[in-house]
Formats: C-alpha cells, sequence, structure tokens
C-alpha cells in the first residue's frame, strides 16, 4: 500500500525548489531530500504540488523539469482573486495550504514578471530556511576572511554568481515590501535579535541617545568611511583613510571621485553624531545623507532628490522602478514601514534590504542604506555597525540575491555576522565571539613582522602603506592581500607603549617610530 501523503513532505518538496537553480530535474530534488523519500513517493507529492498549482512542471530533451510557479512566464500565468499582488505574512500558502507562521514566512521571494508593469504572480512557498530540517547537520561553507555562512546562504551565493544569461530577469515587485508588515513580520529571527542587543548594549546602563556613537565618533569616522567606501570598491587603504581624514592629505594616484566619497562618508557621519533626536526614518534624514554623500559626485540637481530617471545594476538582471510617481508612492511606503518597526536591529536590516531594493535615488542608494542602518542603532544608544572586516564579494551577492531573487537569507548573515564584528571592535567583546578568526589565526606570525618592520623602519603612513602592500603582494595570494594590509593597518593604528612587546619591540624603537606616525 503506498504511504500516506504526509503535507510535511509538500513543504520539504517545495522548499528544495526555493533554493535550487530552476527550473529542476528530478534527480536534483531527490538527491537533495536524501533517503527520507524513495523516487516514486517524491513523484507522487511532485504530481500533486503540480495538480494544486504549487509547481509548474515542463517537459524537455533533458526530461521532466519542476519550477515554482513565481519563476513561470507572466504571460501564461496570471493571479486568480485568491491570491492577491497584496499577499501577507498569513496567507502565504504552506503545506497543504495552511497558513505559515510569522517566523517562516519572512524572507520568501515574491517573483515576477521581468518588468514592473507586467502583471504579478503569485508567489510560491519559500520559508526560513535558517533552522529547516534540510540544513541540520550540513557543514557551514567557511571562507577564508572569516565569514562563515549556512548552507541556505551558500545555494543564494550559486545562484547569483551564475553568468548573466543563465539569470532569470526580473523587476522590481511592489508585493515585496507590501507583505511586510511592522512588529509582525520580521526578518531577523527573535534569537538573532537577542544576541545582537547583547551585543551592542553600552555598558554602565540607559543613556542618552547617540552617547556610543559619539564617545567612539572618532574611530568610526575613519572605519565606517573606509568600510563604505571599500564596499562600493574605493581602492585606498585604511592608513590611507585615516591620513586623509586627520590631515586631509589624499593619496597619490587616486581618482578624485574616490576622495570625495571617503570625505562624504565623513560629513554623513559627523551629521549623524550631531542630530541623534532629530533624525530617523523620514525624508529629511535620507534625502540629506543622500545630499552628504553624493556632493561632488553627482549633479547638484540629483543631490537629496528622488529620482526622475531609468538606472540599471551593473552585473545584475533585475531592472528597478520606473516612474517618479511609482517612486515616491513606494517611497514613502518604505519610510512608513520603516519608522514604525520597533525592534532597532529589525529597522535596521529592513533599511539595508529595501533601500537598495527601491534605489529611490540616482545613486548612493547602498550608501544611504549602511548609513541608515546605523539611525535606529544611534538613537537606541547601540553600538553602531561599521562594516569591519566584511568581505565585498559576499556583500555585492548578498544584495544581488534580495534584488534577483527577494530573498534575505544572505544579506541577514551578513548583516548579523558585520554588527558582531563591529561591537568586538568597539566594546572588547571579542571573547564573546567563540572561535578566532581563522585568516588572523593563520597569518599572526606573518602580521607581527609587518608591524615590526614599519615600526623599526620609522615609516610614516604614506610610506607604511606602500610597503605594506609590496609585502602583502609577496606573502599572499591576491585575494588575501587586501585583508592581510587591512589587519597590519588595524595594529598599527592601536599600538600603544603598553602593547609593544607582543612584536618584540623595544620603548626606544616605538617612540622614534611615534614621531614619525604622528
Amino acid at each position: 500500500m503506498p504511504k500516506p501523503l504526509d503535507p510535511a513532505d509538500y513543504a520539504k518538496i517545495l522548499a528544495v525548489c526555493a533554493i535550487l537553480p530552476q527550473p529542476i530535474a528530478l534527480e536534483a530534488i531527490c538527491a537533495r531530500l536524501g533517503e527520507g523519500l524513495s523516487r516514486r513517493s517524491i513523484q507522487r507529492r511532485l504530481k500533486h504540488l503540480v495538480d494544486q498549482g504549487k509547481l509548474i512542471a515542463q517537459s524537455n530533451t533533458g526530461g521532466r523539469r519542476y519550477r515554482l510557479p513565481a519563476l513561470a512566464s507572466a504571460a501564461t500565468t496570471t493571479p486568480d482573486a485568491a491570491s492577491p499582488a497584496g499577499t501577507t505574512a498569513a496567507s502565504i500558502p504552506g503545506a497543504g495550504g495552511d497558513p505559515a507562521s510569522p517566523a517562516m514566512m519572512a524572507p520568501f521571494a515574491t517573483q515576477a514578471a521581468a518588468r514592473p508593469a507586467a502583471v504579478y504572480v503569485p508567489t510560491g512557498y519559500v520559508p526560513d530556511l535558517s533552522s529547516h530540517p534540510l540544513t541540520v547537520g550540513e557543514p557551514p561553507a567557511i571562507y577564508g576572511t572569516g565569514f562563515v555562512c549556512s548552507v541556505v546562504t551558500e545555494e543564494l551565493r550559486q545562484a547569483v554568481s551564475r553568468p548573466r544569461a543563465e539569470r532569470q530577469p526580473v523587476g522590481y515587485h511592489a508585493a515585496f515590501l507590501e507583505a511586510y508588515q511592522p512588529n509582525v513580520s520580521a526578518y531577523l529571527l527573535p534569537a538573532q535579535r537577542e544576541r545582537l542587543a547583547a551585543f551592542g548594549r553600552l555598558p554602565g546602563g540607559p543613556q542618552p541617545a547617540g552617547t556610543y556613537f559619539r564617545k567612539i565618533l572618532d574611530r568610526l569616522l575613519i572605519d565606517l568611511s573606509w568600510n563604505s567606501s571599500r564596499l562600493e570598491g574605493n581602492t585606498y587603504s585604511f592608513l590611507e583613510t585615516e591620513r586623509l581624514l586627520r590631515l586631509g592629505a589624499a593619496a597619490d594616484g587616486r581618482a578624485t571621485e574616490e576622495t570625495l566619497m571617503i570625505l562624504n562618508h565623513k560629513a554623513a557621519i559627523e551629521l549623524l553624531a550631531d542630530q541623534p533626536e532629530e533624525l530617523g526614518f523620514n525624508r529629511y534624514s535620507l534625502c540629506n545623507l543622500h545630499a552628504l554623500l553624493g556632493q561632488g559626485i553627482l549633479r547638484d540637481d540629483l543631490l537629496g532628490r528622488l529620482r526622475d530617471e531609468a538606472v540599471g545594476i551593473a552585473g545584475s538582471v533585475f531592472q528597478p522602478l520606473d516612474g517618479p510617481q511609482l517612486i515616491e508612492e513606494q517611497f514613502r511606503v518604505l519610510l512608513a514601514k520603516a519608522e514604525a518597526i520597533a525592534d532597532p536591529f529589525e529597522q535596521a536590516f529592513f533599511a539595508m534590504v529595501h533601500l537598495p531594493y527601491l534605489q529611490p535615488f540616482a545613486d548612493a542608494n547602498k550608501r544611504v542604506s549602511r548609513l541608515a542602518a546605523n539611525l535606529p542603532l544611534l538613537r537606541h544608544n547601540l553600538c553602531p555597525l561599521s562594516f569591519v572586516d566584511l568581505p565585498q564579494d559576499d556583500y555585492i551577492k548578498a544584495v544581488l540575491a534580495v534584488y534577483e531573487l527577494n530573498r534575505v537569507e544572505y544579506l541577514r548573515e551578513v548583516f548579523v555576522w558585520a554588527y558582531e564584528r563591529s561591537c568586538a571592535r568597539y566594546a572588547n567583546v571579542r571573547a564573546r565571539l567563540g572561535a578566532p578568526d581563522p585568516f588572523l589565526v593563520q597569518h599572526r606570525a606573518t602580521i607581527g613582522e609587518l608591524v615590526a618592520g614599519v615600526v623599526r623602519q620609522r615609516l610614516d603612513k604614506a610610506a607604511a602603506v606602500k610597503w605594506i602592500d609590496a609585502q602583502a603582494a609577496a606573502r599572499v595570494s591576491a585575494s588575501e592581500r587586501p585583508r592581510l594590509a587591512a589587519a597590519v593597518e588595524a595594529e598599527l593604528c592601536a599600538l600603544h607603549e603598553g602593547s609593544i612587546l607582543r612584536f618584540r619591540l623595544r620603548p626606544t624603537e616605538y617612540h622614534a617610530w611615534k614621531l614619525v606616525w604622528a
């Protein structure tokens, strides 16, 4: 007698379909599910899902393949009265048609046709897979930078890394924003929010907004300006950034736009520190942040204004929303929902998801989102987010997963990891992070040698940058050079008389170098 159809099996199959490149062969689904179900049982369940309209089957020379309805052509799939464009958290279809829980519905995909004007296609079931049974016991992917990601995030990473010709063009989906209900929906899991709050609180109890921010402002100006610019492809080193912000000395051989990008970040960060009570998720705050970040880089008529022209995303198949009226309408919805979110970490992450996705400005949208993510942290007197050590490639691909798949798991892991790294830098909580950074452990001796070499040669900051780059090129691979250089520069900036013995330096050597360095 055939095994009874268990609704949980449908959820597993649909979850697998949500994370595999589509269309999907039966063999790939069977391999992903393991030995829990026989091939024949999986075929029966697939047929049922196709009959229910939750999967679409297509045949070609390679055999039958399956895909979620959300990835089907808008020309052949249209919404019905039971599946409106404004699908909410509670109405996302789950196994057997049962409503999904708020925790499971948050990062669902709302794929539609390639252009915003096309008919909206109802979403498939895409639950929160961060603790899904399919991922339990599977080892995470570990990158040399120290960033660790789950199996689900690795699937998304591979999906957005495929050649553009193999990725389906998509447009802006208003339903992605519409489905989010402040304080009901949640992109961050409760345990993640609790953990981040424990890391980010300022010791000593409640204090006025911005206290933490101003306390470390001198260091934060350099860290956040450099890291946010670096994520945009800026080639300034950490030490060159410090020299620029402290001494006004631009680095040799750098484009003027790169210099302006860093100076603009400094001005925007100072605005955050000066007005912690006045700033929030409103037009005044975000438009002024944009004007500061774009000054000298964008045309004056674009500064602090919503765009009225089409834009494209380099390296992506995502086409942002067109039309000033539509952009204005979505911007208002975005601000209202962001301001209504009570949890500061959820609020910060919401900004990092939806500001770049909407692309309300002609340029600098991701920069605005990174600084805007600090607004709730500033207002609640929490440790700021400076994106220290965050790998550029992971950040870019995590944002692409939002653009092209409306999936937030990758960016969520990047956000949580980056915030804990920022807290470790400013609140001296490295011991609470668990295992040390594998990269720093692996290159500990090299980092020590380079720090000692800079001091003993009495190199100033400009000379140190060139020497460190040359040494890094000779000692590590091209992909590891920026990370090694940043680690050495960070140690040099933190070096003081009470820590020089770690590098076998003498007080006389340190003081002679410090005169040149300062």
